[in-house]
């Protein structure tokens, strides 16, 4: 069987979370919840829950009627690679993939101005994550511990952002 990737255990662990989807119930619970994140091209939302069918960690149930929806379920299977997922410490290395990254890698071929409009830039787009990690973070249930932990990670990744590239302006 072949490796599975992140996106796949993305899938398992929703449907572990939230019960048997559609592909379009995948999409809203990708949309509020590892989007911010892990996005995952609305496509792929369709493509996954079949390949993983096939290899027999989601069942496919399809309605025999109406809009003939497909539903997917986690099978003992699925969720054994997914708790083996889980289980092993080893993320990998993160992907970081910010164009202005890449502006900044290259910043002394070009002229200052250009270094002072992109850290103006990314000073304000940074700080409306915060604001709305802030605002997700003070709306989240006081039980909802995955989601609490994880706008904590956000907002201490978007702080450091800002302050970097306040600092480039000051």
């Amino acid at each position: 069987m072949a490796e599975n990737s992140p996106q796949d255990h993305v899938v398992l662990g929703l449907i572990e979370r939230h019960g048997s989807m559609t592909p379009y119930e995948l999409k809203a619970k990708v949309e509020e919840s590892v989007d911010y994140f892990w996005p995952i091209p609305h496509a792929q939302l369709y493509r996954i829950p079949a390949r993983l069918a096939e290899q027999g960690l989601l069942r496919e149930e399809q309605e025999e009627t109406g809009r003939r929806r497909r539903v997917f379920h986690l099978t003992e299977q699925g969720r054994a690679v997914l708790q083996a997922w889980l289980a092993d410490p080893e993320a990998g290395p993160a992907e970081t993939r910010d164009p202005s990254q890449v502006k900044l890698f290259f910043a002394d071929l070009s002229a200052p101005e250009h270094l002072t409009a992109l850290a103006r830039a990314q000073l304000a787009e940074h700080e409306k994550w915060l604001a709305r990690y802030r605002d997700l973070r003070a709306s989240a249930a006081p039980d909802d511990l995955a989601r609490r932990r994880l706008l904590d990670l956000g907002i201490t990744h978007e702080t450091s952002y800002v302050e970097y590239w306040r600092s480039l302006l000051d």
